[in-house]
């Protein structure tokens, strides 16, 4: 029991995985639900789950999933990049602009991995879920 509290993430993935080559479903779903609680930023875990909520048509749960996992990955980069000084975020605004990475307002134009590909899974599912 001790054993099971002290668990490193990488235990976790671990017995997530075999859990779900066991096709226990219900397992693997609080382990990486677990996974995620350690490190909110673990991008396998939340795609996982995802998979696992699409495979049984959970498509609800899914998009919970999905929804948390771009809320996180956004205020993740948000908080990168107020950490610059002015005078770097100038120069990158500059660079960004000159290779097409931000519009003439300062807007991106790119979002990050796995920020745009979860968006877009998000697209599908919510179309799902309406029909």
């Amino acid at each position: 029991m001790a054993d099971e509290i002290n668990q490193t993430l990488k235990e976790i993935l671990t017995n997530a995985r075999e859990a779900e080559a066991q096709q226990n479903i219900e397992e693997a779903t609080r382990l990486y639900q677990e996974a995620i609680n350690k490190d909110s930023l673990n991008e396998y875990a939340y795609a996982r789950l995802m998979t696992i909520f699409r495979k049984q048509k959970e498509y609800k749960k899914e998009l919970r999933i999905i929804s948390n996992g771009i809320k996180v990955f956004e205020k993740f980069y948000r908080s990168q990049s107020r950490h610059k000084s002015k005078r770097i975020t100038d120069i990158s605004n500059k660079l960004n602009r000159s290779v097409g990475l931000i519009d003439r307002k300062g807007n991106s134009l790119y979002e990050p991995e796995p920020i745009a590909k979860w968006k877009k899974r998000k697209a599908v599912v919510e179309k799902r879920i309406k029909s």
